[in-house]
């Protein structure tokens, strides 16, 4: 039996929208991802957007399996729900861009000390020798619009459902305009001589990468660890606490923490919550009493 309280009708045609997004991202992004792999030859920097535009499938499709499952009834393997899956789900989508990022950047350095020339050839089209450093340079615009289109989209929607897996997929398909243009100017500081900038743009990309994978990933790693709700996108904490003490008179210590889009709220400080050594022995034995750390006792009255 499912005893999440309902969504308001207006936050579940949100998700649903949400949802939907998050499918025309998967569609766009495999033809931008076919595209730019057809072009990318030796342009380290066309193969960092490649690769940037790869992980970005990682992201909605997080999304889409946390918002599918977030919502399942208890079971006994998983007694308190699974609407902890959003949470994981952020925090995979955090260290795969970090990680990502980091690559990126050290990719870019290397080529720069070992002072690797790119190479980029010609082909026949309709008769006519074209460079391919501009084939690649259209590449880059069309895997510019989609994402920077769908993440304005998606910004819009975050706040409203508080999904941070769906705010960083936003985040990363919105600041893509910047991925390309890195790309398009190092192709073109090739063309012109400059054999660093094709490097330079890529590690560009990866600084831009590693930025928003970080940021996530410190935000992620305080909603593990059960730290106080944090803004979407910032490390700054929602003042929640204090709603709560206003709606309850002379309310006790507040704490919150998130599970994913949700809040659990506990009123009333640890020692109020910490069950004596004798019956924390009665519940789960002498072995194992030292692991309960709270103790909560539905009472079948209503909250305060």
């Amino acid at each position: 039996m499912n005893r999440y309280p309902p969504l308001p009708p207006e936050i579940s045609d949100k998700i649903a929208q949400a949802r939907r997004l998050e499918r025309w991202t998967l569609f766009w992004l495999m033809t931008i991802i076919v595209v730019m792999f057809l072009v990318m030859g030796s342009s380290q920097a066309m193969q960092a957007a490649w690769i940037e535009d790869t992980l970005s499938l990682l992201p909605p499709i997080l999304f889409l399996v946390a918002a599918r499952l977030e919502r399942m009834p208890p079971s006994a393997k998983y007694p308190f729900g699974l609407h902890r899956i959003g949470t994981l789900a952020f925090a995979l989508s955090a260290a795969a861009l970090t990680l990502m990022g980091g690559y990126l950047v050290y990719d870019a350095a290397v080529t720069l000390i070992r002072q690797e020339h790119p190479t980029i050839g010609s082909m026949e089209l309709f008769g006519t020798e074209v460079w391919m450093g501009w084939l690649m340079v259209g590449a880059l615009v069309y895997s510019i619009i989609p994402p920077v289109i769908l993440g304005r989209k998606k910004l819009a929607i975050a706040p409203d459902i508080q999904d941070k897996v769906l705010h960083a997929d936003a985040d990363m398909n919105a600041a893509d305009w910047k991925t390309g243009v890195a790309g398009i100017l190092g192709l073109i500081g090739i063309s012109m001589g400059f054999w660093w900038a094709d490097a330079v743009a890529a590690g560009l990309i990866g600084l831009d990468v590693l930025k928003d994978g970080g940021r996530n990933l410190r935000i992620s790693v305080a909603e593990l660890l059960d730290g106080a709700p944090r803004k979407l996108g910032s490390d700054e904490m929602q003042d929640l606490a204090r709603r709560v003490r206003k709606g309850v008179d002379g309310a006790p210590m507040v704490k919150l923490r998130e599970a994913g889009r949700y809040l659990h709220v506990v009123i009333g400080d640890d020692e109020s919550l910490l069950p004596n050594p004798e019956r924390a022995k009665e519940l789960v034995g002498e072995e194992d009493a030292w692991r309960v750390v709270t103790l909560s006792v539905a009472s079948g009255k209503k909250p305060l």
